[in-house]
């Protein structure tokens, strides 16, 4: 009797936008813990300028290393499948490309534009590939933070106030776009509308600063020329993990947790992320039980509202005034060792391997097309 063949999961990593880097984190961290006796990894990287190439297998090199950051380098190229059979071709100079053994299952470990934000699903989608975690729209609408609240708005999920800002808009009508800013008051939170990992944001005191509030502007648009300025919101920050319920259940919701920002960082910033030790995490966080039920709710609300599959990460404040507030939603978040989602489901009794087992079997049983 012929030996079963293990499960092929291509494990794409890298990829074009400011958070390259950390996808490549969180690829090495993934291949650490993904059971080799059930499946078989092919680890593909996609360089800064898009290149996809055959990548090593080893993820200590995928490792922060003295604070140093991860990158594709470098591997045999790859092109694109462009049929059904999600089966990757192998280009070596002089020479005819060779397919690769086709793949039964994508796991998309990558982060910001070109990666979670519908594009590249919208390629598997056409080539008839599972794979793990949101459809194109539901990515697309969770990636752009203006839209994103929209929805959650429109489904009666409760979010901050918010100022969106158009390249249009801010070529065109600076002015009115900065006295829509002041009319938040206070402090605000600047971001490029369409990152991730805290990259390009700025803490601004005053609304009403024109001055800072412009430059704050200038410094988002380096990643994005779509910014959102959000009114800061007195309060705790929590997280909460969802994960696609089993054979068409509801979703399950892990504990939720509080970041604590160490002292010198004026916000959840990348550094005080990825690269310093000192900000922690309470898990489960202390919250009153009506209170923390009120955020796995939420949680569940806010991934059934935007349409999610696979997993996210939803991102609250517990406001000074008693209320829950959506911040974010994350489709695609981090599974670094100091990342939120694995630690809050490690506390609700799903380890790191099985969690990965989990998304990747949820990805089997998907139906392709339409859903």
């Amino acid at each position: 009797m012929a030996e079963q063949r293990k499960i092929r999961v291509a494990v794409v990593f890298g990829g074009r936008s400011s958070e390259h880097e950390i996808s490549c984190v969180t690829a090495g961290s993934v291949m650490s813990a993904i059971d080799t006796d059930r499946y078989e990894v092919v680890p593909i990287g996609i360089t800064r300028e898009g290149n996809w190439v055959l990548s090593a297998a080893d993820p200590r090199g995928l490792a922060i290393t003295d604070g140093t950051l991860p990158s594709v380098k470098g591997g045999t190229a790859l092109a694109l499948p462009f049929d059904t059979g999600a089966a990757f071709l192998e280009v070596a100079p002089g020479s005819a490309p060779r397919a690769l053994d086709q793949v039964d299952v994508v796991l998309p470990l990558l982060h910001g534009p070109f990666g979670e934000d519908g594009t590249i699903q919208g390629l598997f989608e056409m080539i008839g590939a599972r794979y793990v975690g949101a459809g194109v729209f539901s990515s697309s609408a969770s990636m752009d933070k203006v839209f994103m609240k929209a929805l959650l708005t429109g489904q009666g999920i409760r979010t901050g106030r918010y100022v969106a800002v158009t390249d249009r808009a801010w070529r065109g009508e600076r002015k009115r776009v900065l006295d829509d800013v002041a009319a938040l008051a206070g402090v605000v939170f600047v971001k490029p509308a369409r990152a991730g990992s805290s990259i390009g944001i700025s803490r601004v005191p005053d609304a009403a600063d024109a001055e800072a509030v412009a430059a704050a502007i200038e410094a988002a648009r380096e990643h994005d020329p779509k910014v959102i300025v959000e009114a800061g919101i007195s309060g705790r920050e929590i997280e909460c993990g969802v994960l696609e319920g089993v054979d068409g259940a509801a979703p399950d919701v892990s504990v939720p947790a509080e970041i604590h920002v160490a002292e010198g960082f004026d916000f959840y910033d990348f550094e005080a992320k990825y690269l310093s030790d000192s900000s922690t995490l309470s898990i489960p966080a202390d919250l009153p039980a009506d209170v923390a039920e009120r955020v796995r709710r939420l949680a569940a609300d806010a991934f059934e509202a935007m349409g999610c599959e696979g997993l996210a990460r939803v991102d609250f404040f517990y406001g000074d005034d008693g209320e829950v507030y959506v911040n974010e939603i994350n489709t695609m978040p981090g599974f670094t060792p100091s990342s939120a989602f694995p630690k809050m489901w490690e506390a609700s009794g799903t380890d790191y391997g099985a969690l990965v087992d989990r998304l990747i079997q949820t990805a089997l049983r998907r139906r392709t097309g339409l859903r």
